[in-house]
């Protein structure tokens, strides 16, 4: 399996705060079955984002690893507006492996009505945006149709692994199998941040889905998609997504950045 959501680097954010425990959480990983990972500190006002500094600590655990799992480099994409301009002027600064796939997060409370317009210029500008973990994201809950614009814009979906176990919760274990029933789901990964309560495991969450959802369909969300963006090669072709037009497109908006936060 292949985990493209992970806090593992250490002493930068919410995550591993030791490299002793980053090696623990990568041989856990490694135990469960999991052979790449992509290491994806925040990058919000809380938590500076810097390149060099990730990609020394990568150096480093890798070292201790001695080669027994894959490691690469990303990052768990705030959305306000300046990581969003910084992205579209230096497009692989935040990618996974600085190709063009990106992990995108909404903030929990506020999610701007002019968001559909920042993908469309994230596409154009060369990036592919992940949507990371929506069935966690308390505004999506509350609203969970303003999904169907972005997918129809291109983006793509991750599911947390254990939201599927039901570790956060009935509403977004509910809204997880949902997204699956549509074939809304692209990709499951641990989003871990330590060894108990955000553990690095995902083959619990590929067994739930293979038993509901036949074994092709674990392996695509677990390994062939997060393979294609781990190494930024073509995504492969999908199932088609359902539900999708069942009702009216949001009417386009006549600007990008300058209207990210317009509520109207």
């Amino acid at each position: 399996m292949i985990d493209i959501h992970h806090h593992l680097l250490f002493g930068l954010d919410d995550g591993s705060p030791d490299l002793e425990t980053s090696v623990a959480m990568a041989r856990m990983a490694a135990d469960d079955g999991i052979t790449h990972i992509t290491c994806t500190p925040h990058s919000n006002h809380r938590y500076h984002f810097d390149p060099d500094v990730n990609a020394a600590r990568l150096a480093e655990l890798q070292q201790q690893l001695n080669s027994r799992i894959t490691l690469g480099l990303g990052c768990d994409f705030h959305l306000s507006y300046d990581n969003i301009e910084d992205a579209l002027k230096n497009r692989t600064k935040y990618t996974i492996n600085q190709k063009q796939y990106l992990l995108v997060e909404f903030a929990d409370l506020m999610i701007p009505q002019g968001m559909t317009d920042t993908f469309y210029e994230m596409k154009i500008a060369g990036i592919q945006p992940i949507i990371t973990h929506p069935e966690r994201n308390h505004t999506i809950q509350r609203h969970p149709s303003r999904m169907i614009d972005w997918l129809r814009e291109g983006c793509l979906v991750q599911v947390t692994a254990s939201s599927l176990t039901g570790r956060f919760g009935r509403t977004a274990q509910t809204m997880a199998f949902s997204y699956f029933d549509k074939n809304w789901v692209h990709f499951i990964a641990s989003d871990a941040h330590n060894l108990n309560s955000r553990p690095p495991i995902m083959s619990e969450a590929y067994k739930v889905i293979e038993n509901k959802y036949g074994k092709e369909t674990a392996e695509r969300v677990c390994v062939t998609n997060p393979g294609a963006a781990f190494h930024g090669s073509e995504f492969p072709p999908q199932p088609e997504m359902l539900g999708l037009y069942d009702e009216p497109a949001t009417p386009p908006r006549k600007s990008f950045l300058s209207r990210l936060f317009s509520t109207k």
